[in-house]
């Protein structure tokens, strides 16, 4: 089992009158979610939010012992816990997509997501559109996410002709929540470590700050300072957009110092596929 330390900001940033973003830290579910919702007339707000809700929701019904729908199709290659997250995020766009069709000031509407949700051993990472999540091990930094936007996924194809396009490109999503019937999320499972932080932000964030300096802040101080020193940076560059980040440390990590070296090679197979996964999955 971890032991788990976490704290989550949100900040409407300097240039937008309302807040998009919504977010979730909840210890005792081990479920951090960030969304970033998109859509005029409040309606990011209202996606943002049902994302968040609905996948909260759906994984506490399991902590209930309630009986769940589970994804028919399940990936054998991933926990019975990873299929779950992948199966509320399916619930979620789901709904999201559906209430898009009740008022007209919802069509179009639609969202990001990030999770992170602690497994008896394994850390389960997933996410659609382009909320970072980040791993801190060892003084080190590394995406556990997929962005999903055209200038992401044309580089990954062509760099030298990523170079060529323009800036808008950085945030034109090919996926998101509620935007189809049907969203692919990519999805991770890794062991973590003690001493080990996560952190998951919106694009308010990931624009303004780097994650070099997202390292330094988070290694250099604690979870709830880390925070707010992140998002005071953003708004010192300028605040563009929403700020939201959750910071989320591993105290004590289970599995015992006999299971270590076993540990330690599935944290290296598990970073290294990441890498396999984006260009497999995209």
């Amino acid at each position: 089992m971890y032991v788990i330390e976490s704290a989550g900001l949100t900040d409407v940033g300097k240039r937008r009158k309302g807040n998009e973003d919504a977010f979730l830290v909840n210890d005792e579910l081990g479920l951090y979610i960030v969304a970033d919702g998109m859509g005029g007339h409040q309606a990011g707000e209202v996606a943002s939010k049902l994302v968040v809700e609905s996948i909260r929701d759906y994984m506490k019904r399991f902590e209930n012992g309630t009986d769940v729908e589970e994804l028919a199709d399940i990936d054998t290659a991933l926990s019975k816990e990873a299929n779950r997250i992948l199966a509320g995020i399916h619930l979620s766009n789901r709904v999201v997509h559906e209430i898009a069709k009740t008022k007209e000031a919802y069509q179009g509407m639609g969202s990001t997501v990030s999770v992170l949700y602690f497994n008896e051993q394994t850390l389960i990472a997933a996410n659609v559109g382009d909320s970072p999540i980040y791993l801190i091990h060892k003084d080190k930094i590394e995406l556990l996410s997929v962005p999903h936007t055209v200038l992401a996924e044309h580089s990954a194809i062509d760099p030298e002709g990523a170079k060529q396009l323009g800036n808008e490109y950085k945030h034109m999503l090919t996926r998101a929540m509620g935007t189809e019937k049907t969203v692919k999320a990519n999805i991770c499972e890794i062991p973590v470590f003690q001493d080990d932080a996560l952190v998951i932000s919106s694009d308010g964030l990931s624009d303004l700050v780097t994650p070099e300096e997202v390292l330094e802040v988070v290694t250099g101080d604690g979870t709830h300072n880390a925070c707010q020193s992140l998002v005071d940076l953003a708004n010192l560059r300028g605040g563009t957009d929403n700020i939201t980040v959750i910071v989320v440390r591993v105290k004590k990590a289970g599995g015992g110092e006999g299971k270590m070296k076993d540990l330690i090679s599935r944290v290296t197979e598990g970073l290294s596929a990441i890498g396999s996964r984006r260009k497999s999955e995209d």
